[in-house]
């Protein structure tokens, strides 16, 4: 009986470690896979890390041409990457379509190849759908933000590819360097834009 008891502890501690870190614990549906290019991938990150049901959000580059390339290979615009970031969710928590409204109202949709005051084609916006879901979900929100907007909206939706994740000091930038990412993201304009755009976020 003591064994029994302690196993069990033992368990309900894993699980609670599990869930503190956003993990699921063992048992539970494995986590889907969403991946955004939003322009600075710092802003991207923290945008959804506040997002209820994710789980855990990866920065890193994709829909390049080289494999495994470094943050200045990435930044001097030659690999063809994009600045991205790869979210782990909870589907019984936040479905796509509420990922993708997350998405749309955290860009700017109307410039081609920059975001703020980031520019380059690693900073394009993006959407890389894994499956055909995603990539039909994907393609109605673009054509409602087009009908809104009344203008082309630039961001690409294309199939997902390898990912890299970037280097560690660039995961959750926003925590390990607040005051920086701070002054960053306000010089950039990015939230004034975005209220421009979008309106006030409640």
């Amino acid at each position: 009986m003591r064994r029994t008891a302690l196993g069990l502890s033992l368990w309900l501690a894993l699980a609670a470690s599990a869930a503190a870190q956003g993990t699921p614990p063992a048992g539970a549906p494995a986590p889907k896979i969403a991946t955004f290019a939003g322009g600075c991938f710092w802003c991207v990150e923290a945008d959804f890390d506040k997002v209820p049901g994710v789980i855990s959000t990866t920065s890193g580059y994709t829909g390049g041409r080289t494999a495994n390339p470094t943050y200045e290979e990435v930044s001097g615009g030659g690999t063809g990457h994009a600045e991205a970031v790869e979210i782990a969710y909870d589907p019984a928590k936040v479905s796509y379509e509420q990922l993708l409204d997350v998405f749309w109202h955290n860009i700017d949709p109307l410039v081609k190849d920059r975001q703020f005051c980031d520019g380059g084609n690693q900073y394009r916006t993006a959407i890389f759908y894994h499956d055909d879901e995603q990539r039909r979900l994907a393609e109605s929100s673009k054509a409602a933000v087009e009908k809104r907007f009344k203008k082309p909206v630039y961001t690409q939706i294309v199939a997902a590819g390898p990912f890299t994740k970037a280097e560690e000091y660039h995961q959750d930038f926003y925590v390990k360097n607040p005051l920086r990412y701070k002054f960053y993201r306000f010089n950039c304009g990015r939230d004034a834009r975005l209220e421009e755009l979008w309106g006030k976020k409640e």
